[in-house]
């Protein structure tokens, strides 16, 4: 990178200030682990380590006395979607909803307090809340009738309609299901307000995306960089990425002057449609965005396939059946992925394949062999993102081909897991999310948040990692306890193997001479503190290419 830095009376260009950093306890995510000292010369870290050697490197440097705070890598969230977070906060928040009374209250409510909104949009909703009652349209209808009422489900991977909304999609009884996703009907084949996978994630969002100006889509981004921000967030990998979210991305970065607040890497979005030449021909797309968009702050790196669907509404694909006796396909079978992911490869991009049901991790494995048998040896950086259910021979399988396991810990919340765990039924759930399964077998474990389908603050993600207890009611039993890890491993999950998950290892997520100068600034050391301290630490301040990015 080059600094230009100020410019003295003559014109010539001034050598960028030093800034010495001391006075803290600094985690690194490298080797060794635990510094003193930053130096830090314009966008770039100099040097880390002890005070005694940086006084002597640093004379005459500017010293910012950190005054015994915590200071570790900017956090790179592995797995998230920008636009989505930014357009989820100006929506109704069912997150904690604890019941059916209390969501149409908040539908009823935010109806009255915008009479002229011409539609309803709300999020987060758990079907653990409606206590084993099937969502419906005529519960929404029950509190507003008169207009289109879009409900996302905290997965995102299912959408609770009203009548209005159906209308407004045109979904009747003679709707097909799109490929790939399922129409909800109830017993006389009428749709009854619930579209799971491809018709949520592609019917409605096409939809709605119809509906959003680019000026709101601007403000929407723009939000989300600054609550990624202000949670120590410094780098974000984009996932499913479409025309509508480079479009505001590349906006963003003509407005910045050829920047962004935080560094983006995108994977593009490659749907099932059916018709294989139209599904490379998405590749072929990525393939020549990756080329466009290849800058030090947006890039698009790889695709995003989504092999299955989720536990909670019963469409993850299962070796087994779930509890109530449904047995879902895959979205992509092998036939449909392998040629796709075989040219992704083939043209050097990243596939990050959606894998949640252990029957889905399985296709995927297996498509990756399938390229590695058509395209040969070569520097790979696949990834398998979520895996909650995973065979232990599906484990070993992913780290001998050095695929990344992209993990979100607060998935396994505990206040998030009594439908997950009741939709299978049986001893599957004893196993979930197995993180250190794969470091132990040798696998790099990224650790993301995916946001809007769970909370984005990395610290709050971090305890989860830690304890296995619940960061929005941590007096609840932890889930799976074994597979807790050393702080120290999941923050490395959260900053430096996230950034080799994307790419990025060589010049984020560690702080070390060389890298760039993305740091954080906390008020508490969980270390010293312990780690229920990780659920009261604040972020002083952010730190992006030496610039404070945050008060």
């Amino acid at each position: 990178m080059t600094e230009t830095g100020d410019r003295n009376d003559g014109g010539v260009p001034r050598e960028p200030e030093l800034v010495h950093y001391r006075g803290g306890r600094i985690f690194t995510a490298n080797e060794p682990a635990w510094a003193e000292s930053l130096l830090v010369r314009g966008d770039t870290i100099e040097f880390a380590g002890d005070t005694g050697t940086a006084d002597t490197l640093a004379a005459g440097a500017r010293v910012v006395d950190l005054d015994g705070a915590f200071v570790l890598p900017g956090f790179v969230d592995a797995h998230t979607h920008l636009l989505s977070l930014g357009e989820s906060l100006r929506q109704v928040d069912l997150f904690d909803a604890t019941d059916l009374a209390e969501i149409q209250a908040r539908i009823g409510a935010a109806a009255a307090a915008d009479p002229s909104a011409p539609r309803i949009l709300g999020r987060s909703w758990l079907f653990g809340a409606l206590a084993g009652r099937a969502p419906d349209r005529h519960l929404i209808d029950a509190v507003v009738a008169d207009r289109p009422v879009y409900l996302t489900a905290n997965d995102h991977h299912s959408a609770w309609v009203n009548s209005a909304a159906l209308r407004e999609l045109g979904i009747g009884q003679d709707t097909p299901d799109p490929v790939g996703g399922r129409i909800g009907r109830d017993a006389a084949n009428e749709p009854d307000g619930m579209l799971y996978e491809s018709a949520a994630l592609g019917l409605l969002r096409r939809f709605l995306d119809g509906t959003v100006r680019d000026a709101e889509r601007d403000t929407a981004l723009a939000a989300a960089f600054e609550r990624y921000l202000a949670d120590g967030v410094t780098t974000v990998v984009d996932m499913a990425s479409g025309p509508e979210d480079l479009g505001a991305l590349e906006r963003a970065v003509e407005r910045g002057g050829g920047r962004l607040p935080l560094r983006v890497a995108a994977h593009w979005l490659v749907e099932r449609t059916g018709r294989p030449e139209d599904e490379l021909a998405q590749v072929a797309k990525a393939a020549e965005l990756s080329r466009r968009l290849a800058g030090p702050w947006l890039r698009v790196t790889g695709i995003k396939v989504m092999v299955d669907g989720v536990i909670d509404s019963c469409t993850a694909a299962m070796k087994e059946p779930f509890a109530d006796g449904s047995h879902p396909g895959p979205i992509w079978d092998l036939d449909a992925l392998a040629p796709v992911v075989a040219a992704a490869d083939a043209a050097g991009l990243q596939v990050a394949m959606h894998a949640i049901g252990d029957e889905a991790s399985d296709i995927a494995l297996s498509a990756l062999e399938h390229a590695i048998a058509v395209n040969g040896p070569r520097d790979r950086r696949h990834r398998i993102e979520h895996l909650e259910t995973v065979t232990e021979e599906n484990v070993r399988r992913l780290a001998k081909l050095g695929v990344v396991a992209s993990m979100q810990p607060v998935h396994a919340d505990p206040a998030i897991q009594d439908n997950w765990r009741a939709m299978l039924g049986d001893d599957r759930a004893l196993r979930g999310y197995p993180w250190p399964e794969f470091t132990a077998a040798g696998a790099v474990v990224a650790f993301g948040s995916d946001a809007p389908t769970a909370p984005h603050p990395p610290l709050p993600n971090m305890f989860v990692a830690t304890t296995r207890r619940s960061a929005v009611d941590p007096r609840l039993a932890p889930n799976v306890p074994d597979y807790a890890l050393p702080l120290a491993d999941a923050l490395a999950h959260g900053t430096r193997h996230a950034a080799y998950s994307c790419r990025a290892e060589h010049h984020t997520g560690r702080l070390a001479a060389g890298f760039a100068a993305d740091f954080v600034v906390l008020d508490q050391d969980p270390f010293a503190e312990g780690l229920d301290a990780l659920l009261r630490t604040r972020v002083r301040s952010t730190f992006v290419a030496g610039e404070t990015a945050t008060a």
